[in-house]
């Protein structure tokens, strides 16, 4: 009867056993999942034969570089997870392979890369979008820049060290495109990657001599978008059928995190259009008042919002300061606005006062929808009379910064937010001296979780008089530097909102650079036109301008007798230019037209046109003005 140990004793130790130590690792079996599952534990059990315990050291030693596996991959995974945009993206896939799972990676990407539901253009391109290795020891005293492109050896030894090819066209019926369409990895050296790599590689590269190299395609959630290489020197261990694994998993969430960080850049490029066309491109320079305005997002992750300002020019000479702010800061917030903006624009064209103007706003605002809501503040400045109207709807007020550094919080009506409904609202007429900054701003620059509203006015307030005490009395401070000097006041959890900054310079006209009369609608009314131009343009010594500038006056005049009923005003300002108004109760706005050669007249507008630097009719609610403007000779 033969007798069977029942414990480690009599067992040949694994030390003696140096054909099992020295066994290749890829000769080992790489179980799948169910079957890592099955595999027992290391322990042998009591009883088992003699084998048993070096099976259960294999196992062991499978279970453990498994693990290892999982462990990498999830490290690796999480870590291109952390990308926002493409290059963090595929950085964090190099990152993460070199060297812990290969001593090189290429990443290639299609060229452009299609975003979301976009049609591919042909032909298929490849660019090589970034390349990493591992550092030789010989290069450890020489600087490698970040993201050193690999230089692979070529099959051809006079050929030398050549860097893998920029651009790779995959053609339709080649074996690259065979690879990719199949989407799962393959090893460099089958059948179907051994023509594949050098096709991507370029012409006359393959991959080294001894080293290892997985083809894996990069599938986002509707296509191929790329392609990444990885590769192993002789020196290591080569590539198991476990790596396939690996390999599929990194370029899986690289390809997915790129199709995101693709979509997410469309749609900041959207928002950041968005807000560009909803907001001013520029501000006018209308005469007698200088403008500066900011707008800040409330993160970069919301980069459209509800937040608005906007300078209008309005006849005679007058401009409109318009800032409001929408709930929230989102797409539809900044849909809102838009409409609102376009709304404003559009009243303030008919030269409606600011209260008419934020009352048909609430009425806009209530079509838009029972909680559509937004706070709106619409001053208007005329240079001529030195002063400002201002109608408020729910905003915070204006802050008014005089010449001698003294800030002073407006008092206007606070009023109701628009969309509320049935609120009348109330405008106030105050005085603008020459000078004087006005700020107007939203909520987001003086509220947040740290302050109240009236705690950050009041902020704002003592920040503008102490900026203004630096530049002295006689001298108030530069307005884009007053702009940027306001936003620094807010600290590090101070932005809670949008933020609209709109500041105003009240430069206004002199009286003695205004001329003004009344004419009454009657035939001589353009000649005694002519002759005040003269004796006023005369009087600026501006003498070269007079016989253009009779011939233009008599025209506007001449048209706006011809259907006024009562007196015609005309007004001539000196500034950097020299602008001319006609004004007359007949609300029908003159065109220019091209007149036949039988006509008698249809030419004053014409002329105008080609004399003029700048000319425009406007409507106003008791007529209508039309203007033009010519530049002042140099002295």
């Amino acid at each position: 009867m033969t007798e069977h140990p029942t414990s480690h004793e009599g067992r040949q130790p694994l030390a003696a056993r140096p054909q099992e130590r020295a066994r290749p690792r890829q000769q080992e079996a790489v179980p799948g999942p169910a079957a890592t599952a099955a595999i027992p534990g290391p322990a042998a059990a009591p009883g088992a034969g003699p084998g048993a315990a070096e099976q259960a050291d294999v196992q062991a030693a499978v279970i453990r570089r498994e693990g290892d596996r999982l462990r990498f991959v999830g490290a690796a995974t999480r870590r291109i997870a952390r990308g926002i945009d493409l290059d963090e993206i595929v950085l964090g896939l190099c990152r993460a392979s070199v060297p812990t799972f290969s001593d090189a990676i290429l990443v290639y990407l299609r060229d452009p890369l299609p975003v979301g539901d976009e049609r591919p253009v042909d032909p298929f391109v490849l660019r090589l979008r970034r390349t990493d290795r591992l550092r030789l020891a010989d290069e450890e005293s020489e600087p490698v820049p970040e993201g050193e492109r690999l230089r692979l050896p070529v099959t051809d030894p006079q050929a030398g060290l050549l860097p893998a090819a920029d651009l790779c066209e995959v053609r339709p019926d080649g074996a690259l495109a065979e690879v990719l369409r199949g989407v799962r990895p393959v090893f460099g050296d089958s059948a179907a990657a051994r023509v594949a790599v050098p096709e991507l590689l370029g012409a006359g590269r393959t991959v080294p001599t001894g080293h290892r190299a997985i083809l894996a395609p990069l599938r986002g959630r509707r296509r191929v978008i790329g392609a990444a290489v990885f590769l192993r020197g002789p020196e290591r261990p080569p590539f198991e059928a476990g790596d396939l694994l690996v390999a599929a998993q990194l370029a899986t969430h690289t390809a997915l995190g790129i199709d995101k960080a693709m979509l997410y850049g469309r749609e900041a490029y959207i928002a950041d259009e968005l807000q560009r066309t909803m907001l001013p491109d520029s501000l006018p320079q209308p005469t007698g008042v200088r403008l500066a305005s900011r707008y800040l997002p409330a993160a970069e992750t919301a980069r459209v919002g509800g937040d608005w300002y906007d300078a209008i020019p309005l006849p005679g000479s007058r401009v409109a300061l318009v800032v409001g702010d929408v709930m929230g800061h989102s797409m539809t917030s900044a849909a809102i606005m838009g409409q609102l903006r376009t709304t404003a624009q559009t009243l303030a064209g008919l030269d409606l006062p600011p209260q008419e103007v934020l009352h048909h706003l609430d009425e806009q605002a209530q079509r838009l929808g029972s909680d559509r809501m937004a706070t709106c503040l619409y001053a208007v400045y005329d240079p001529v009379a030195h002063r400002i109207t201002v109608a408020n709807a729910g905003h915070p007020p204006p802050v008014l910064l005089h010449l001698g550094g003294r800030a002073e919080v407006l008092r206007v009506p606070p009023g109701a937010p628009i969309g509320v409904g049935g609120v009348d609202f109330e405008a106030v007429e105050l005085e603008a001296p020459a000078g004087a900054t006005l700020l107007l701003y939203t909520d987001g620059l003086v509220e947040s979780r740290l302050r109240d509203v009236w705690t950050g006015i009041e902020l704002l307030r003592e920040r503008l008089a102490a900026t203004a005490r630096l530049t002295g009395p006689d001298h108030s401070p530069p307005l884009e530097a007053l702009c940027d000097d306001v936003l620094d006041m807010l600290g590090p959890g101070d932005r809670d909102d949008d933020i609209a900054l709109l500041a105003a310079r009240f430069d206004g006209i002199a009286p003695s650079d205004v001329a003004y009369w009344f004419l009454d609608p009657e035939d001589a009314a353009p000649g005694r036109a002519r002759r005040l131009a003269r004796r006023a343009l005369g009087r600026w010594g501006l003498d070269a301008l007079t016989d253009e500038v009779e011939l233009l006056v008599s025209e506007v005049v001449t048209n706006a007798v011809r259907y006024a009923e009562r007196p015609v005003t005309l007004r001539l300002l000196r500034t950097d230019i020299l602008r001319c108004e006609v004004g007359d109760d007949a609300p029908q706005l003159p065109r220019q037209r091209r007149a036949r050669e039988t006509d008698e007249g249809g030419r004053g507008l014409f002329l105008v046109n080609r004399m003029a630097r700048r000319w425009g009719a406007t409507r106003l609610s008791t007529g209508k003005v039309v203007w033009f403007e010519m530049a002042v000779p140099a002295t």
